[in-house]
């Protein structure tokens, strides 16, 4: 693919079609946030690291519902989603905005199961790098367990407005990869899912349907890719968990 590493490529139908300049985040080399965690900031010094730069195979999916009944503008639905973004992800996961809130350039810090039914929570983030009235676009970091584009949109189907949350995907490494295989994939579809549905609910929906496409549009894994093992922050949480008791001992053992 020739599509920039900070631009969704333009045959994405759910990707931001206008270009204004205070509405792309502009280039940067290494990432920064101003969001605060109870956990570690795992973010800042990394670069970003789109689909192009995963590992494994890409996905595009599309999550969309419809908000029949409710009275709301593609434009104040997306305004009112961005404004509480984390209250509308599934428990568990935590979403640590930028003081800012989302905007172009912003980098918000996260906390989330790095797969399914794991006990310990993965710290990343993701960069905006784009955000206008009916859309808002999130890039991962380096790191991540996905190398995606993730776009939250509103449009209008008839008289009724339907929230879409579009995603671009690779995993980032073989590691996570291989979690997919074995379920996380679905997993974060169930991510999505739930997310859309809690979005529809808290305007009114009573019983929301939320319709879910993918299509994997690669089937290759990018070998030259393995080397993102490094900066995984699954994998050095893992790390850390599986060596703890041995730092304890030695922590120990030195204060004796």
């Amino acid at each position: 693919m020739s599509a920039s590493p900070t631009q969704p490529p333009t045959d994405n139908p759910a990707a931001p079609t206008r270009r204004d300049t205070d509405s792309w985040a502009r280039p940067v080399d290494r990432l920064s946030t101003t969001a605060v965690t109870g956990g570690m900031d795992t973010v800042t010094g990394r670069r970003v690291a789109g689909p192009v730069q995963g590992f494994g195979q890409m996905w595009q999916k599309t999550f969309s519902v419809r908000l029949d009944g409710v009275d709301m503008t593609p434009e104040a639905l997306v305004a009112f989603w961005k404004e509480r973004f984390p209250t509308f992800w599934p428990k568990g996961a935590r979403f640590y905005a930028p003081l800012s809130g989302i905007k172009p350039g912003e980098v918000a810090l996260l906390e989330v199961a790095p797969v399914p039914g794991s006990p310990v929570k993965m710290s990343t983030g993701v960069m905006v790098i784009y955000a206008d009235d009916e859309s808002f676009t999130f890039m991962t970091p380096e790191g991540h367990a996905l190398s995606a584009w993730i776009t939250f949109s509103a449009f209008r189907d008839g008289d009724t407005t339907v929230a879409q949350a579009q995603a671009l995907e690779r995993t980032s490494d073989p590691f996570i990869e291989l979690t997919y295989i074995f379920g996380a994939n679905r997993s974060n579809d169930r991510f999505w899912e739930q997310t859309l549905e809690n979005l529809a609910r808290s305007v009114g929906v009573a019983s929301p349907e939320v319709t879910a496409r993918k299509v994997c549009v690669d089937r290759k894994r990018q070998w030259k890719y393995v080397r993102n093992l490094r900066h995984s922050a699954a994998v050095n949480m893992a790390v850390g968990t599986v060596t703890a008791p041995a730092r304890w001992v030695r922590r120990r053992r030195t204060v004796g």
